[in-house]
């Protein structure tokens, strides 16, 4: 392994914040550039192949959300030796900042995304919206967001009352109206659960004819991370560079979800809430059978004690 690889999955987590921020300062310069944005940003690029991975990422995230804590598009880059520009930001800002909008004229002046054969923007949540709203600048890109809001702007989302607080940000100057700004793109993709209402109100903002919407009911808030869970990941921007990503590529790499335990306990929990016993038998059944499951286990055990309740009761009525 070159010493260059070694660079993009070095685990950094034991490092303090300006530490690491440091050594992501120095890993990028050695291999493109990497530029403060004020105070709350920074952007940080990796030159390898011609296809270009832009995901947007925050600090807290890329420090906790993996072991190593290092930017997710490291993963491609070593895995598939893409570019990479990572765009972060030190809390939850949605990159509303003009220091971030300067930066993206100075690519766009540059003919920077003109370099690349694909490109592809990444993000969820907050960073979903940033990834849907920048990909403006690269004309053609293909977008992948996860739960992505469309607007914080209360005159469109006062029924999201999550981001009470960040109503202030201005969502109607540049790269404001996330869905509108897809206009550009070859395609984009929008990730969410269905079963989390808000989130399905803000996806349902973003149909548009090169937008297509993959439902993940029962997986919650927090999709980005059952998605890592899953491996998911790669796969996922691995098929919409290649331009193969659909709704049935992505029915196929999503059956594994039928041997991940986040999405089987919000399955079990929904089947005894609708109080259909018999599927949240076969449920855990199917589990136990071929893994070591205690949750699933003692669910199976309280089944199955009630029925032998229940026929104890029935015989005695007899």
């Amino acid at each position: 392994m070159s010493a260059d690889a070694t660079h993009f999955e070095t685990p950094l987590g034991a490092l303090s914040k300006a530490d690491w921020l440091k050594r992501i300062a120095e890993i990028s310069m050695q291999h493109g550039h990497f530029k403060p944005l004020g105070k709350k940003h920074f952007a940080a690029f990796i030159q390898k192949k011609p296809t270009l991975v832009v995901t947007f990422e925050t600090i807290q995230g890329i420090r906790a959300l993996r072991e190593q804590a290092l930017p997710l598009g490291w993963d491609l880059v070593q895995a598939f030796g893409w570019s990479h520009l990572c765009l972060a930001c030190d809390g939850d800002t949605w990159f509303r900042d003009g220091k971030v909008y300067g930066y993206f004229d100075t690519l766009i002046d540059e003919g920077f995304f003109d370099d690349f054969e694909d490109v592809i923007f990444y993000g969820a949540g907050p960073c979903g919206y940033a990834a849907a709203a920048f990909s403006v600048a690269a004309p053609g890109a293909r977008v992948v967001a996860i739960q992505p809001q469309a607007t914080l702007d209360p005159r469109v989302t006062e029924w999201d009352e999550r981001f009470a607080e960040q109503r202030r940000l201005d969502f109607n100057s540049r790269f404001g109206y996330a869905p509108d700004m897809l206009d550009a793109a070859d395609h984009a993709f929008v990730l969410y659960d269905p079963k989390e209402p808000l989130d399905a109100m803000h996806a349902a903002l973003f149909t548009r004819p090169n937008v297509t919407k993959f439902r993940m009911p029962l997986m919650g808030v927090a999709l980005q991370s059952q998605i890592l869970h899953m491996e998911l990941f790669l796969p996922l921007l691995s098929k919409a560079a290649a331009g193969t990503l659909n709704t049935y590529s992505f029915a196929q790499m999503y059956r594994t979800r039928r041997t991940h335990r986040g999405y089987l306990r919000n399955l079990l929990a929904q089947t005894d809430l609708a109080e259909r016993f018999e599927l949240s038998r076969m449920i855990c059944e199917n589990i136990t059978a071929t893994a070591k499951a205690p949750h699933f286990a003692r669910r199976l055990a309280e089944l199955n004690k009630g029925d032998a309740t229940t026929d104890a009761a029935g015989s005695s009525e007899d």
